[in-house]
């Protein structure tokens, strides 16, 4: 073992993340009313080829032939009214968060209702020649171009991000259970444009300790110079409606300061998937219901995905699951399996089954590599493990160890998605706010591991499985296995 911690290098508690620089990205009001325009007159090209070049569905008589200039104030008054309904439905707004299909939806909209005026006017005017169908056209493409064009938009949009262009610094005022629920969404939801930056509180035991990479920035009467020092764009205050008088103090300083401001109503200490809005001649009623954070239908509809998922890729499962056995056999002694304790949904332990990807004995030094590299014992992860053999190195990095978690799945005891499962004196360490993670069933891949893996420290590894299990759906569970994909080919954060 003396060995083994000599070859091994020291590594340290990951540093808070270095800050992102601070550029803006504004987006001209007329850019994208414009490229709408455009799009709109070139979808009115496009369909009136369709109709008398291409004739689909229906021929073109000789007498019926035109050309197109007649057709070109319908496409002004055409796009002229898409434009009028989108501004009126918000589309133009730079909504944060939104939907793509929310934006689809009032794209269709906006189109079918500008058909029906341009079909209104074709009535009451009485055009020589006027085509119908190539009018329909016209809506159809309208609607895939200009949806296109968003999710370019988004595509870019989340490019500029990730550099920094574009991002509001968040600096959120309370670490506690509503600051934790905001900080979740702004970990999980990166193409939002948020970076939390750090937080304040007064509790010594929040304000001055640092939650994975976000760090405690001490009490809130260092707000003004935490904003100026870290260029901080948006304050986000969690702080209970007892605060009151404070609350309004730090707004009127934020606003001293060019900082926009937001609260979190003190109602939304309750889980926010709980909360419904509704309005009386408007007044704001809030209600709240008894939803279950993950019903039976629920389960029932993950249990499905993942058993089917397993199937469908069962033919190449099989072919890596040989290659790796006799990989694993002709390296050398020892088992080709390896299985641990683990701990699963409701704190229920199982046993995980992996492919062994380092020495046979390799438990025994667990406890000594974990002091010596001064590791986190909630998530001890070492870059250069000395325990590890060759073949369990590369399959380490390609995430293939982790195949034989599929039996478990086939169990019942874990699912393709959802946190991953911790050894039980990882558990004994928990804080009461940690365990929420083991309230669903565990996965083999989650929020975490796209979002760095191993490099994700542990406060910030729960506050992502956190989120997932707040806001479950089938799309999330797809979009995670997408994304892990080629977080695997790249080997981003795998050790």
């Amino acid at each position: 073992m003396e060995e083994l911690t000599k070859n091994a290098k020291i590594t340290k508690p990951l540093a808070p993340s270095p800050e992102p620089p601070v550029l803006s990205s504004h987006e001209p009001r007329w850019l994208m009313p414009s490229v709408d325009f455009l799009l709109t007159l070139a979808a009115w090209l496009l369909a009136y080829w369709v109709r008398y070049d291409l004739q689909l569905i229906r021929p073109v008589n000789e007498e019926n032939a035109a050309a197109f200039a007649p057709y070109l104030p319908y496409a002004v008054i055409f796009g002229a009214w898409l434009y009028i309904n989108y501004r009126g439905d918000g589309l133009y707004k730079n909504v944060r968060g939104r939907p793509w299909l929310d934006e689809v939806y009032i794209i269709l909209n906006g189109a079918t209702n500008a058909t029906v005026l341009i079909m209104a006017i074709s009535f009451i005017v009485q055009p020589t020649v006027f085509s119908r169908l190539m009018l329909v056209y016209t809506a159809v493409i309208v609607v895939v171009l200009l949806s296109a064009t968003r999710v370019i938009k988004r595509m870019m949009r989340a490019r500029l991000r990730a550099r920094g262009i574009g991002i509001e610094r968040v600096l959120i005022v309370g670490a506690g259970e509503v600051g934790q629920a905001v900080l979740r969404m702004m970990l999980a939801r990166k193409e939002l444009g948020f970076y939390p930056i750090g937080y304040l509180d007064d509790n010594p035991d929040r304000g001055d300790v640092d939650l994975g990479r976000v760090r405690g920035l001490g009490r809130l009467d260092n707000l003004v110079q935490v904003i100026r020092q870290h260029h901080v764009s948006m304050v986000v205050i969690t702080l209970k409606w007892k605060h009151y008088d404070r609350i309004i103090q730090m707004v009127q300083q934020c606003e001293a300061l060019g900082v926009n401001v937001r609260f979190v109503p003190d109602v939304f200490q309750l889980n926010l998937k709980q909360v419904q809005v509704e309005t009386l001649d408007g007044i704001p009623l809030l209600g709240v219901s008894d939803h279950v954070r993950f019903p039976r239908q629920h389960r029932l509809l993950k249990r499905v995905m993942d058993i089917s998922l397993i199937i469908l890729a069962s033919p190449l499962l099989i072919i890596l699951f040989a290659l790796i056995a006799i990989a694993i056999r002709i390296e050398g002694p020892g088992p080709i399996f390896y299985t641990a304790k683990r701990v699963g949904e409701n704190g229920k332990e199982f046993m995980m089954v992996k492919f062994r990807s380092m020495i046979p004995d390799a438990d025994k030094y667990r406890q000594q590599l974990v002091q010596t590299h001064e590791l986190d014992p909630r998530h001890p992860k070492i870059p250069d493990d000395p325990r590890i053999t060759r073949v369990g190195r590369f399959i380490r990095r390609a995430s293939m160890d982790e195949l034989p978690n599929l039996i478990n799945v086939l169990r019942g005891q874990m699912s393709l998605v959802g946190p991953r499962p911790p050894t039980p004196d990882e558990v004994e360490l928990y804080e009461p706010w940690h365990k929420q993670r083991l309230q669903i069933m565990p996965g083999i891949t989650g929020l975490w591991q796209i979002s760095g893996r191993s490099d994700v420290p542990f406060d910030e590894m729960c506050l992502l499985d956190i989120y997932y299990i707040e806001n479950w759906s089938i799309r999330l569970d797809i979009q995670i296995l997408l994304l892990t994909v080629p977080r695997v080919l790249l080997r981003q954060g795998a050790y």
